[in-house]
């Protein structure tokens, strides 16, 4: 995602927090809330809320707070999700079930059209309602359908096989995890990468020095 100048990535990395939190309010029925009131909910100062929201342009009016309806969407746009991006997932194995089937990918902006492996034994069964389809069409399926997202749900050495051939394919978006690292061979496409691992070691550390 390209953004204002000068905006720096950790707060594009709270903005999906934001629109979290935002939309959780919106189906509470609430019309209002004020920087205080979403900074005590989020665990953030108000300051910083504010801040980061004015790197976008000016959302709140002073004595009346944000309209929660109007914020959420105008991060939605800013995010993106009120676009569809059409996504393949690559991985039916028990990650690639979990991830398939307990995502909403289409209230954040992407529709999943095929599902890939290449174990054989695995094609033509549903996830999702699409047949699972052997990795060896992926090639003849990005032609027909042009996906410009592929969710990697493999092994490293698999997706670095797999990932210049997905590029030179017009795929231009990676949730990748792997542990192939895309962003140093491919600097031309966005990835955002799931390390598991990394997140249960942090929470080890925290554990630790609580």
């Amino acid at each position: 995602m390209s953004r204002p100048e000068g905006v720096s990535i950790s707060v594009i990395k709270r903005l999906p927090r934001y629109y979290r939190f935002l939309g959780e309010l919106k189906d509470q029925g609430m019309i209002r809330i004020s920087s205080k009131d979403l900074s005590e909910r989020m665990g953030l100062t108000a300051s910083q809320i504010r801040q980061d929201l004015n790197c976008f342009g000016g959302f709140g009016q002073q004595g009346y707070g944000y309209n929660i309806e109007s914020l959420y969407e105008e991060i939605g746009r800013i995010l993106g999700v009120n676009k569809v991006r059409k996504a393949i997932l690559i991985g039916a194995g028990n990650l690639g079930r979990a991830v398939a089937l307990h995502m909403n990918f289409e209230r954040r902006g992407f529709h999943i059209i095929g599902v890939f492996d290449k174990n054989a034994a695995l094609s033509g069964q549903i996830i999702r309602g699409l047949p699972i389809r052997h990795t060896d069409g992926i090639y003849d399926f990005c032609k027909d359908n042009s996906p410009v997202v592929a969710i990697l749900c493999i092994p490293s050495i698999a997706a670095q096989e797999l990932t210049p051939e997905l590029v030179k394919l017009g795929i231009k978006g990676y949730w990748n995890f792997s542990h192939y690292d895309i962003a140093s061979n491919f600097p031309e496409v966005a990835v955002e990468n799931v390390h598991l691992s990394d997140s249960l070691m942090t929470l080890s550390y925290k554990i630790s020095n609580f």
